[in-house]
């Protein structure tokens, strides 16, 4: 059986849409999508609100309650038999979400084991098949098959194969 890993943030969670979705209620300011561009969303929000962002990331609680990405738990669950699958974050960036990721993962994805759930700090040391991730830092050193799940801090690279949304995953995978 061959091992597909997936990425979490953007790829199966919705981070940046919640962030944004309470940004705009809190401070009503639009965010720059352009400024997003080269890897980190958090530089489309206006450059007084970034530390505070930022903070908010870091904050207890954040990840625990983010949106699913459309149509994941369906392909997952499909995928989760016909491959040897992981969820891989690198969480430990952010202290307080690990916690929050096992819990939103079991919450939304309860047919995953606990042994499928990898938090990690650097995913060089992770190894499979397929990988799907949304920043080319994680995919580069990957050995497997590389897709760049499409996010709008990465709309500007254009040398990795692409998926845009799950129901073009499951027409790959499945």
């Amino acid at each position: 059986m061959e091992r597909l890993i997936i990425d979490m943030d953007e790829v199966i969670a919705d981070p940046m849409g919640a962030m944004i979705e309470w940004y705009s209620n809190q401070y009503g300011l639009a965010v720059n999508y352009e400024k997003m561009l080269g890897g980190s969303w958090v530089k489309g929000f206006p450059e007084q609100h970034q530390v505070m962002v930022h903070d908010r990331l870091m904050s207890e609680g954040f990840f625990r309650r983010l949106p699913v990405m459309e149509d994941s738990v369906e392909v997952l669950k499909e995928l989760n038999g016909k491959f040897e699958l992981f969820i891989v974050s690198a969480a430990t960036e952010f202290p307080n979400s690990l916690k929050d990721k096992l819990e939103w993962l079991k919450e939304h994805f309860p047919y995953l084991s606990w042994k499928q759930l990898v938090l990690c700090g650097d995913k060089r040391v992770i190894c499979g098949d397929h990988m799907i991730d949304d920043h080319v830092k994680n995919l580069k050193h990957f050995k497997g098959k590389k897709y760049l799940f499409t996010s709008a801090h990465n709309l500007d690279i254009t040398e990795y194969e692409r998926i845009n949304n799950w129901k073009e995953a499951a027409a790959i995978f499945l």
